[in-house]
């Protein structure tokens, strides 16, 4: 019978064919992540993921930056090399400060496109490793059942399409980690030292994947609490309960000391805000997407994926009818075959699952491509703080895990107990594959981006900034124009020193209702220019246009304005002659500089 949520683990029988099946575990997680990540592995500093190159940039600038401000002695959580005069309070941004203060020396030696990469691609086989070992030493007898739970887990549908830039999100090996940290607390006499453990990841989930942290945390507190309800399992519950609570008191305490500073900023520091950038309503999950296929899969290969996903990050289910045909078989077979306190177990997990699944449908029910009038239970808890931030689509990664561990269980009891029949045995084996294989991950999508302008690589912009000063690149840098983070980037990384832009990609203040809003609110000057970049026309210019031009460039404090030849668009193609004559006619012409036109802004 499987283990319960003991986190108990028995003697190992054969030693020596377990070391080999660990190894198998290992070299396929790496296998598999380098093949998702290949497109990229040719050249890591020219090429970008196509289908969310500015989430890319964004985190090679936040690496850049995490490096450049340990190493300069400056805040790493709130910074005004962006969003000139305001800054941007990274605490409540997705900052991934752990992994930009352990990378730094791997930034500098590299730079930030490469880090990146090394990063995705560990993510991705760490994640593998880590649900590996807590599976096989903790949760399951079987090697191989530990497998094919740790794989699916690690390269579900889910995490490969988070795998399109998102460093915090593909850190799902901090999940296991969480879990098996939680779970230790009941064991008596760990109070202390099992809450200081837990405290410090915590900590450092925090640093890196604050929402993912807050989701764990959730599913952790409702699994608990349906097993613990179970009238089987009182009596443990009772017993464990005294350890249980010492060890998250010490856990609180520890994390608390820890975050103390990041909390402070997140919730009462400059630049704040309430709930998110994102509309809850388009990032919800369609009720039909959880028996469709993804794209990035063998079935998208094969021209069975949809887009019923916000985005192609952002297919949170997406698991095909298959797969939760074979999780509804794993877990009757389960419940079938397992004592009544294993069932308390089952009992959470099913719970667990259906409560995360209905909550990613968002405020309202969509089904497949249509939204309904129907308020579903996320409309009613979106008001509340905390959970407004969240975003519902992402609610379903919960739910990837859980399947994993049906599964798991169930290869595991199928190998300690085999069907009585070899017909029963080749069904469950075909259900496995018809199930998992549409699923296997192909490579993420790639494309070339426009390189790092000489004007910046060669340290040419010195000449026309002064130390600290403002320049900006044209269009203004937001999420569909991420030049200036990545020429800030490679300045930070190359030690070329310190220019400020006005605008950015991020996350702050300025939404409708207080609510957050990607990006600042636009100016004249902005708008006019990017207007000019999607449309390819040259808006009207009159004399109050200019002044309002002027002004915003005086209020942002810009010495210097510059245009690439080629402009990095991220969501669609620039028009650069465009942009180019609309800024000539609100500065005056240009100068030509290595591979960029210059306008020096007078000082006011």
């Amino acid at each position: 019978m499987p283990f319960s949520p003991s986190l108990a683990t028995g003697p190992s029988t054969a030693p020596a064919r377990n070391r080999r099946a660990d190894l198998v575990l290992v070299l396929a997680a790496v296998a598999l992540a380098i093949w998702v990540t290949s497109g990229m592995w040719r050249d890591p500093n020219t090429r970008t993921i196509t289908v969310n190159s500015s989430d890319q940039a964004l985190f090679e600038w936040l690496l850049a930056f995490g490096g450049h401000a340990v190493t300069h002695g400056e805040n790493p959580l709130f910074t005004h090399l962006i969003n000139v005069p305001d800054g941007v309070n990274l605490a409540v941004n997705t900052s991934i400060t752990a992994y930009a203060v352990v990378f730094a020396p791997l930034t500098y030696l590299i730079g930030p496109p490469a880090t990146f990469l090394v990063i995705l691609t560990l993510n991705l086989a760490a994640t593998a490793v880590a649900w590996y070992w807590l599976l096989s030493r903790h949760l399951v007898a079987s090697r191989l059942a530990a497998g094919v739970g740790a794989l699916f887990i690690a390269y579900c549908p889910a995490m490969v399409s988070h795998a399109n830039a998102h460093l915090n999100w593909t850190a799902g090996w901090l999940v296991p980690l969480l879990v098996w940290g939680v779970f230790r607390l009941r064991r008596p006499g760990r109070a202390v030292a099992g809450g200081v453990v837990l405290g410090v990841l915590v900590a450092l989930a925090f640093s890196i994947a604050a929402e993912g942290l807050f989701f764990t945390a959730l599913a952790l507190a409702l699994f608990l609490l349906v097993w613990a309800l179970h009238r089987v399992r009182r009596e443990e519950v009772r017993a464990a309960l005294p350890s249980f609570l010492r060890g998250l008191g010490v856990t609180a305490l520890v994390s608390g000391v820890l975050l103390a500073y990041p909390l402070w900023l997140h919730f009462a520091g400059p630049q704040r805000f309430h709930g998110t950038g994102f509309d809850p309503m388009i990032h919800s999950e369609d009720i039909a997407a959880y028996g469709s296929y993804p794209r990035r899969s063998l079935a998208g290969w094969a021209g069975l994926g949809t887009s019923l996903a916000p985005n192609p990050t952002e297919e949170n289910s997406f698991f095909g009818i298959p797969l939760l045909l074979l999780a509804v078989a794993c877990f009757v077979l389960l419940w079938r075959r397992a004592d009544r306190a294993f069932r308390a177990t089952l009992t959470a997990l099913g719970v667990t699952a259906l409560v995360f699944a209905v909550l990613s449908w968002g405020p309202t029910a969509k089904w497949n491509g249509r939204r309904t009038d129907q308020l579903l239970p996320f409309g009613v808890l979106d008001n509340l703080p905390v959970i407004n931030a969240a975003l519902p689509s992402r609610l379903a990664l919960v739910v990837a895990p859980v399947i994993g561990l049906l599964l798991a269980y169930a290869v595991d009891t199928l190998r300690a107990r085999p069907p009585r029949h070899r017909s029963t045995e080749l069904v469950w084996a075909l259900g496995f594959a018809a199930a998992l294989l549409p699923l296997l991950p192909t490579p993420l999508l790639t494309h070339v981006r426009e390189p790092v302008p000489a004007f910046i690589t060669t340290g040419a912009w010195q000449r026309y900034v002064s130390p600290g000063g403002v320049l900006t690149p044209l269009p203004l840098t937001v999420d569909i124009y991420p030049d200036g983070q990545r020429w800030q980037a490679y300045a930070l990384a190359h030690r070329q020193g310190e220019f400020r832009i006005p605008a950015g990609f991020f996350l702050g203040p300025g939404g409708p209702d207080g609510r957050g809003r990607i990006g600042p609110v636009p100016r004249t000057f902005s708008a006019l220019v990017d207007q000019a970049g999607r449309t390819g026309l040259v808006p009207i210019i009159t004399d109050g246009s200019v002044r309002e031009a002027r002004a915003d460039l005086r209020y942002w404090g810009v010495e210097t304005v510059v245009l690439a030849d080629r402009v990095h668009g991220a969501k669609f193609d620039v028009d650069e002659e465009a942009v180019r004559r609309t800024a000539t006619a609100l500065l005056g012409p240009p100068e030509r500089v290595e591979d960029v036109w210059v306008w020096r802004v007078p000082p006011a």
